[in-house]
């Protein structure tokens, strides 16, 4: 639900995998433009996309996906395209209620792909908690682009050294809720222009980490900044170790460890690199082994790359395919 720039590169990434076929699409957009910017993507990615648009259709190598016009969860009956799984990605039905909706209509699981805004079923973020997954699960979020990175980067840092305190800050690419010129909105700051300001923002992350992470309640805060570029995005993690003596050195090969046991979610980079060469990467952590920096005492500051739609669509998919595996080993409670 929701054929935006995630569920868009979602798309594209189930073309490679046989075990995953879309069979419908819900979006109010006109079909014919929802596949010329799907098409458009794939070209600028350098990517080759061999679909048609056939009446309500969209007929790929994965099968036929049909186009319908839902507006909200209960619009779309899934049962009679008898769906497995609904990735929500409208970032507008984040409560449990609303994911309820889904359900109601006939399908079986429900992924958001961003945070909730209530309690659900579970938050799942590969590397981190994933062993917490239950066949019973329903209402399930793949976290956010800078959950996913906070997360995983925290976790290898407090097993390694231990971590007190944490602070982040997302400097984020510019999303499309955002308009474009200086424009009356819920907020002030999000009132301006996207495309001419560096835009202090909010992060829902320091809230859901203890969540996912309840050993790191009370012990992280953050804020964001969204930045006029359309896509990578950079995260400013600074922890306060419980260790004085930790050196850059050891950071890097705990990074390199954890990096060996997660292929294609955390990825060392020892170039000078800048946001769009991070563009088309599909992991949730691109660490930057230049940037890291230790103080005299016990603060250490990473920076984390990663490209949020891409990444978040990636992690969709592994964790479809999870629940999927779950569902073999046993059934669905």
């Amino acid at each position: 639900m929701g054929f935006g720039e995630i569920n868009r590169h979602l798309y594209r990434l189930c073309l490679e995998d046989d075990r995953i076929e879309v069979a419908v699409i819900s979006d109010i957009g006109r079909p014919e433009i929802l596949v010329y910017l799907l098409e458009a993507e794939s070209k600028r990615n350098k990517g080759k996309l061999n679909v048609k648009l056939e009446g309500n259709y969209l007929v790929s190598k994965n099968g036929r996906a049909r186009f319908v016009k839902g507006i909200a969860p209960t619009d779309v009956p899934w049962d009679a395209f008898d769906v497995d799984v609904v990735v929500d990605a409208t970032g507008k039905y984040r409560s449990r209620k609303e994911m309820q909706g889904h359900l109601d209509a006939g399908a079986k699981r429900v992924i958001l792909s961003s945070l909730p805004s209530d309690q659900i079923d579970r938050i799942v973020i590969n590397g981190v908690n994933r062993q917490t997954m239950k066949k019973s699960d329903r209402l399930i979020s793949a976290g956010s682009s800078t959950t996913n990175a906070t997360a995983i980067m925290l976790k290898i840092i407090d097993e390694a050294f231990g971590v007190d305190y944490a602070m982040l800050t997302t400097v984020h690419s510019y999303t499309a809720d955002q308009p474009l010129r200086d424009t009356v909105g819920t907020d002030f700051r999000r009132s301006r222009s996207a495309a001419e300001n560096i835009i202090p923002n909010d992060t829902p992350t320091p809230r859901w980490i203890p969540e996912i992470m309840p050993e790191f309640k009370g012990r992280i805060e953050g804020t964001a900044l969204n930045v006029p570029i359309p896509a990578g995005s950079l995260l400013d993690l600074t922890m306060v170790l419980k260790d004085n003596s930790v050196t850059v050195e050891q950071v890097d090969q705990a990074i390199e460890k954890a990096a060996a046991k997660l292929p294609g979610v955390v990825e060392i980079c020892e170039d000078p690199i800048v946001s769009v060469d991070v563009v088309g990467n599909r992991h949730s952590v691109i660490y930057d082994k230049q940037a890291t920096m230790r103080s005299k005492g016990k603060m250490l500051k990473i920076l984390i790359w990663y490209h949020n739609t891409l990444a978040m669509g990636s992690r969709i998919k592994d964790l479809i395919l999870a629940y999927e595996k779950i569902n073999e080993e046993g059934g669905v409670k």
